[in-house]
């Protein structure tokens, strides 16, 4: 009785953990999952990322978090990523000579594709054959997604910030935004008050990430429209002054600093806690190439202080 029982049970056990492994998008076997940000309408984002006391720190993997045997921008690197934490995906947006929108960050392809050329250049049939490259040059399975296969991926995990590279035509990218109903998990990435006055515009229900450095650079978004509930700020990649914080948390906007390159460097010599150091003295979501040190930190410091949200489940 026991030799037929423990087959079984092996069996079944085999099929529960199948079970719990997501589906494989693109090239990529997924190991898992972690709390995700589930936001269902456009109210619950704006919610989400209006500034309170009692706000929840964050981790941007910056064009996915890369890492060995992972590239950026690339849906099975998101996965990776995600996984550890909950988070939000940077990613990089550029169009084909066809006018598909691709994530890739490089106005070529040779840094990081098994390509060559300008991605303005190729057409979209011939860049779904190249292959991806990780941060070591190393050639992986991964091909390059298209914006809508990321925000297809997306929908109740994450939360993107979307760069829109030179050349590529706004109304593309809020359209497929648009079209793959993701308003509510994605925020379009702008350089200057114009840029996010064109974005606004277009779409009033869209967040706009917007670089914000000083009251001058608030006003200039206020004298062209842009109200601060669409807003969250990018205040740069080196320390911020305790008066700029202070004036952005004042009009409800939370505040994202980009630790890539310096932060991130000065952190791995010195130890995470430099992650924790900046939340306390403002930054509200931390833009790193080291997304899973940083998130640790993060996790850290969110216990510490008890905090919870009820759109991370």
């Amino acid at each position: 009785m026991i030799r037929r029982t423990l087959p079984f049970l092996v069996f079944a056990l085999i099929a529960v953990a199948a079970a719990c492994i997501p589906a494989s998008v693109g090239n990529g076997e997924y190991r898992g999952t972690a709390r995700h940000i589930k936001l269902a309408s456009t109210d619950e984002l704006y919610r989400f990322l209006t500034y309170t006391e009692e706000r929840y720190p964050l981790v941007s993997a910056h064009r996915g978090g890369p890492t060995a045997g992972f590239p950026e921008n690339a849906i099975e690197t998101f996965e990776n990523s995600y996984r550890y934490q909950p988070l939000f995906i940077e990613c990089d947006v550029r169009m084909t000579s066809d006018s598909v929108l691709v994530l890739l960050h490089d106005e070529t392809l040779d840094r990081t594709t098994t390509g060559s050329g300008k991605v303005a250049e190729v057409r979209f049939s011939d860049l779904k054959d190249l292959l991806l490259k990780d941060p070591d040059g190393k050639t992986t399975s991964y091909r390059v997604p298209t914006l809508d296969e990321a925000l297809q991926w997306g929908a109740g995990k994450v939360v993107f910030t979307i760069d829109v590279k030179r050349g590529v035509p706004y109304p593309l990218v809020i359209d497929a935004i648009q079209r793959n109903q993701a308003q509510a998990y994605s925020v379009v990435i702008t350089y200057n008050a114009e840029q996010a006055a064109t974005v606004h515009q277009l779409a009033p229900d869209l967040m706009i990430s917007a670089s914000i450095r000083s009251r001058e650079d608030l006003l200039r978004l206020s004298d062209l429209s842009v109200p601060d509930n669409r807003l969250i700020a990018f205040v740069g990649t080196t320390n911020v002054a305790p008066e700029v914080y202070d004036l952005l948390h004042d009009h409800g906007i939370l505040c994202i600093l980009g630790t890539m390159g310096n932060i991130d460097k000065r952190a791995a010599t010195r130890g995470d806690t430099v992650y924790t150091r900046l939340v306390e003295a403002g930054a509200d979501i931390l833009s790193t190439d080291r997304p899973r040190e940083a998130g640790d930190a993060l996790h850290a410091y969110r216990s510490a202080h008890k905090l919870t949200s009820r759109f991370i489940k």
